[in-house]
């Protein structure tokens, strides 16, 4: 009979995790999310076979993209985090695909009117830059993380010790998403928004995605939230999970 794991063992094991790319194979069977309603990849698909040029916004470490191969002939990706950018070209520069760090959503490394598609997956962006670089006609598609992603975490981590929520992106939704699209030129042509159940089957799971996306909660350490951890880990301990909500919603939109 195995002995249960103890909350300081999971949760050392959990820190000393390195994350690289997009790379979330650490989760398998330790956190899980419903899925949304609408297909992203088989979108992207209909658009990409139809393109000669495309650009892949926040590439991380090109895994998604690079599960489109054959790529259309002018590839390109974007990637600001430096660790992951020779992973990116690792990965994508045998499929044909340029990738270029970046350290401003403000400025592109691309001429105007560039790319037939521009593809964004939870990544940041300036509307006004990605209209510069897009051709005319030209489709612009992300899928976004809205404010209001896994709050519960911020509750009962962030809340409990601070006594509020602090959170980057509180603003962040479909509807100023598509404001800010609108504002910049384009013309929407879909948007949806979901909240797919998430669960949490162990506290370890809990701390590695915390350190995987940072901006939940720009101060997390397992130091600093100790105690608030540990009432996580007894209540996965009684229930066999933490749930919580995700926030997702995407938008595609053209430039006539």
């Amino acid at each position: 009979m195995n002995t249960p794991r103890t909350f300081d063992e999971i949760v050392t094991e959990a820190e000393k995790q390195l994350f690289t790319g997009w790379n979330f194979s650490y989760l398998e069977g330790r956190y899980h999310q419903d899925r949304v309603s609408w297909d992203l990849r088989q979108i992207l698909l209909d658009h990409i076979r139809k393109v000669e040029s495309m650009l892949d916004m926040g590439t991380g470490g090109g895994e998604f993209l690079s599960t489109f191969a054959p790529l259309p002939k002018k590839t390109f990706a974007t990637e600001a985090y430096a660790p992951n950018v020779p992973v990116a070209k690792e990965k994508l520069g045998p499929l044909g695909a340029k990738v270029f760090r970046i350290q401003s959503d403000e400025l592109l490394p691309f001429e105007n009117e560039q790319f037939e598609l521009i593809m964004n997956r939870h990544e940041s962006f300036s509307a006004k830059e990605v209209y510069r670089i897009l051709k005319s006609p030209g489709t612009f598609i992300t899928q976004q993380v809205g404010n209001r992603n896994n709050l519960e975490l911020n509750e009962l981590l962030q809340k409990k010790t601070l006594g509020r929520i602090e959170y980057e992106y509180q603003k962040w939704n479909q509807e100023s998403a598509s404001r800010f699209l609108k504002g910049a030129g384009f013309e929407l042509i879909e948007s949806k928004d979901e909240f797919p159940e998430t669960r949490f089957y162990d506290v370890g799971a809990v701390v590695y995605y915390l350190k995987a996306i940072p901006w939940q909660i720009p101060d997390f350490s397992v130091d600093r939230y100790r105690k608030q951890l540990k009432d996580i880990h007894e209540t996965i301990q009684r229930d066999g999970s933490l749930k919580t909500t995700a926030h997702r919603f995407y938008v595609i939109a053209v430039k006539k």
